[in-house]
């Protein structure tokens, strides 16, 4: 799972970007500042921080400057979000940033270097809302969840069985007339609290082209009738 340091002006910008934000394969850390930003990259070993040029308590140069000479921090690629103007740029091409993209922000161009950079694609399996009772099984070991929504690529849904990230299941399910049977990996987990559902992301590891077109389908209609 590929991990994200957002800064928190930069991810309410990107609000409405769910394709992105709400992807399986991506966890997303909130910075309030710069310096918050670094203590997450120490914690988590990101491998993306998009940063502004400039927060209170430190600028985009000291924040990339302390990265690149750690040898344990440098790995990470950095965006680096500022204003438009030359003294600014130049500041940006000195913070040693991958890329800079300048404000007001183009989430387009935003995006797309963040998805270059992490070496992931932008999602293009539509995912819909969905309530649907499905049978699984983790190492022969049944248990029943509902689904909450789905997409070609994978699925959320909640059960009480106790799950974690990087399990492998078997899932099984109706849509319509079609049933679906696949192999997952657990790549989220959502509030896990004892006596109530936890929800699980998955993302689909093993399915036969069938089924996916089976999904596909079904996720059109239900998009149209919506």
């Amino acid at each position: 799972m590929k991990k994200v340091i957002i800064a928190e002006e930069i991810k309410a910008l990107l609000k409405k970007e769910k394709s992105f934000l709400e992807r399986s394969d991506i966890r997303i850390f909130k910075a309030d500042t710069n310096g918050r930003a670094l203590a997450l990259h120490k914690a988590e070993k990101a491998d993306l921080i998009i940063a502004m040029l400039d927060t209170p308590d430190m600028s985009g140069e000291e924040l990339c400057s302390i990265i690149r000479s750690d040898d344990e921090l440098r790995g990470v690629s950095i965006i680096i979000v500022s204003p438009g103007g030359e003294a600014e740029l130049e500041r940006c091409i000195k913070c040693r940033a991958n890329a800079f993209v300048s404000s007001p922000v183009n989430n387009a161009v935003l995006l797309q270097e963040a998805h270059q950079l992490l070496n992931i694609a932008p999602r293009k399996a539509c995912r819909i809302p969905i309530s649907v009772k499905f049978d699984g099984t983790l190492k022969g070991r049944p248990f029943t969840g509902y689904l909450e929504d789905i997409s070609s690529s994978g699925m959320l849904f909640r059960s009480s069985y106790a799950l974690f990230e990087g399990d492998t299941i078997i899932c099984a399910f109706s849509l319509d007339y079609d049933r679906i049977t696949a192999s997952a990996e657990i790549v989220r987990v959502f509030g896990k609290q004892p006596g109530h559902d936890t929800s699980y992301g998955v993302s689909f590891s093993d399915i036969d082209p069938d089924a996916v077109s089976a999904i596909e389908a079904f996720v059109k209609k239900e998009s149209v009738e919506k």
